[in-house]
């Protein structure tokens, strides 16, 4: 297939690479929540300037009927960058969809030392405090739906204090 560009949303059963300006979404201070969506948000880096805010991801959709305007949304990414410290910042699930997979938190005002945390069975919330549980500028975290009520997330966040895990019940 040639190059080709697209001006609106495409759905590839079989994926595809996206650059360019529309490629990252900046949440402004002052949002304090955001409600992810796949056209919007997937695959795309969402870079944070509110301390405090709430993001919320979509309920997983395992169905696909293979047509263009399926609904299913496995295999959606959300690449969440703190650009302003986090005091406050929750990423949340419906509450049935779950997280698996792990983080690591570097430790950035004493040793340096590096920790990872893996979420429990029942988690379906990442706190980002901006020190013990992580969010100072540089964190990042990935979240990917991969099956019925599992997201899959992987990161690195930066922390300070006692660092402990960023997961959580809501």
């Amino acid at each position: 297939m040639s190059l080709t560009t697209f001006s609106g949303p495409v759905r590839s059963l079989g994926g595809f690479i996206g650059t360019g300006p529309d490629q990252t979404v900046v949440v402004a201070n002052g949002t304090n929540t955001l409600a992810l969506d796949v056209l919007n948000y997937s695959g795309k880096a969402i870079v944070t300037e509110d301390a405090t805010l709430i993001i919320t991801l979509p309920t997983i959709n395992p169905v696909d009927d293979s047509t263009p305007s399926s609904s299913c949304n496995i295999g959606a990414t959300f690449r969440i960058a703190i650009k302003t410290a986090a005091t406050a910042v929750a990423i949340k699930t419906d509450g049935t969809d779950k997280f698996a997979g792990s983080v690591l938190m570097v430790d950035t005002d004493s040793s340096g030392a590096v920790s990872g945390y893996t979420p429990g069975a029942t988690n379906d919330v990442i706190n980002l405090n901006g020190t013990t549980t992580g969010g100072i500028t540089g964190s990042y975290v990935e979240i990917t739906a991969v099956e019925a009520g599992f997201y899959f997330v992987t990161g690195v966040l930066l922390g300070s204090g006692t660092v402990g895990t960023p997961f959580a019940d809501a």
